[in-house]
């Protein structure tokens, strides 16, 4: 992708003057999934971006992440990139848990009624092309040194490339830069929490055998293994044992992939041609505040927790989602700065919920003593019997279950997850998303006005709905009336759109 359009390379002057920057705009750090969906949001709605990553411009095939679960399609669906995605990757219908436990997905009240298969750098591809066709001004080999933030925005240092120190000035910062984020430790925030598996080791290797499955995942005894296709002949698996400490600058063989393999899977499928291993260790963190002031945190700069569940980039994906749309309403001038305190309302409890559940998962796979095996068998049977308990775990790991809190007297429907819904004339909702907009779902069409353009749709429902219901553009309920007159829209529409 080098060469495409939007990308920009710094001058080689040597300076250290701040540049001169519109006060309505934003600059992210890190280009990650969190990062390129953020920043080509932003600058979808009109809103200058620049985008500062330390690496070089690369799209790396070094990502753990393997799964897009529901939710996070839709989101894409609502940015046109799910279909292109889904021609890519591979379904998968069932999650598999505990050995034993199948969780199907088949009927998700959703349009993606699976689990995609696919490397995080497919997402990252279609995620920066898109940022570069709205306009991001990216900058590669830039990395983030310091920021002071005043009443009127944000100074970033950056050593930019060849060393030279520069100052970026924008309105707003938003630090997407992962788990070591330089934008968190600029602002002073804590990373409470601890590493919960160490010394993991991932490589990308051939097999002799593929698996029958998709995904291939078992923890047995102290070891544990997974296995998922790139799509290029190329498996990455992911392999540990709790119960040998190595450290994490010790080298990697493959013999030694392939015996933790062989404990775990009971076969190594023949493993060759390792392209690249590598030790890691995961850990279980949250940031107190996702808000200092004019700077932000989203992904794992925010919050990182363990694999088990394929939830981190998921969970980023829905953070930048949620904070793109407001950042674009406050900096545009429609909506005041206290919209971006229910950033931290409402994604921070779904992260501490992500943080606790994957854990738990983790460390029921991992069981070994009387107690934890016994309550993992309560737990696998409950699920197996219980439908409302089995389809709130299908909701909180696909994303489809989580709404966010809603006034006190709201109409129920305020805060939940919109489904994908059917309009008058043709088209879906999420269809209708597109471009970042609000959309209102209402017996009869109203007037957009031209104040609202290009920020607010008007539909009606394709059945005899009587209900008003104005959808944010992350796909969440943001008013709704069972009988509503024109003046009672209009005043929704007024504090929800601006």
């Amino acid at each position: 992708m080098t060469g495409t359009t939007g990308h920009r390379t710094p001058g080689t002057d040597s300076t250290d003057s701040t540049d001169s920057t519109d006060s309505a705009s934003v600059l992210v750090v890190g280009a990650g999934p969190t990062g390129l969906l953020l920043a080509g949001d932003l600058a979808a709605a009109g809103v200058p971006v620049t985008l500062v990553e330390k690496r070089p411009h690369r799209i790396s095939n070094l990502s753990r992440a393997f799964a897009l679960h529901a939710r996070s399609l839709e989101q894409l669906d609502a940015r046109g990139l799910a279909d292109g995605l889904e021609a890519v990757g591979q379904r998968l219908a069932r999650l598999q848990l505990f050995g034993r436990l199948s969780l199907d997905l088949t009927t998700l009240p959703s349009r993606f009624r699976h689990v995609l298969v696919l490397p995080q750098y497919e997402v990252e591809k279609a995620l920066e092309r898109r940022a570069a066709e709205a306009g991001v001004d990216f900058r590669y080999e830039t990395e983030v040194t310091g920021l002071t933030q005043d009443a009127d925005g944000v100074t970033v240092r950056v050593r930019a490339p060849g060393g030279r120190p520069e100052a970026l000035r924008a309105a707003y910062v938003v630090g997407a830069d992962g788990v070591r984020s330089a934008v968190r430790e600029a602002v002073g925030l804590p990373f409470p929490g601890r590493a919960v598996i160490r010394s993991v080791v991932l490589a990308d290797v051939r097999l002799a055998e593929p698996p029958d499955t998709l995904l291939t995942v078992s923890a047995v005894g102290d070891a544990f293994a997974f296995l998922a296709p790139f799509g290029d002949g190329y498996y990455r698996a992911i392999v540990w044992r709790r119960d040998v400490a190595v450290p994490e600058d010790a080298p990697v063989g493959l013999d030694e992939v392939k015996e933790i393999a062989r404990l775990a899977l009971g076969r190594d499928y023949g493993m060759h041609d390792a392209r690249w291993m590598s030790r890691f260790h995961s850990d279980e963190r949250q940031v107190p505040a996702y808000r200092v002031g004019r700077v932000l945190l989203a992904g794992d700069a925010a919050h990182v927790h363990s694999p088990a569940g394929g939830q981190g980039m998921n969970t980023g994906l829905q953070d930048a989602a949620n904070l793109s749309w407001k950042l674009a309403q406050v900096v545009t001038g429609h909506a005041p700065e206290t919209l971006l305190d229910t950033y931290q309302s409402e994604r921070h409890p779904v992260g501490r919920s992500v943080l606790r559940s994957s854990g738990g998962v983790l460390r029921l796979a991992m069981a070994r003593r009387p107690w934890t095996l016994a309550l993992r068998a309560v737990l696998v049977t409950a699920l197996d019997k219980t439908g409302p308990l089995r389809r709130r775990a299908v909701g909180q790991i696909t994303g489809i279950g989580y709404r966010y809190a809603a006034p006190w007297g709201a109409h129920p429907l305020v805060g939940a997850r919109a489904p994908d819904i059917a309009l008058a004339g043709g088209g879906r909702l999420y269809e209708a998303l597109r471009g970042g907009r609000f959309v209102l779902i209402s017996p009869h069409t109203h007037p957009v006005g031209p104040d609202r353009s290009g920020r607010l749709t008007a539909r009606r429902w394709a059945s005899g709905r009587r209900t008003a219901v104005l959808v944010r553009p992350d796909g969440y309920v943001a008013w709704a009336a069972d009988t509503a007159d024109e003046a009672a829209v209009e005043a929704a529409l007024t504090a929800h759109v601006g």
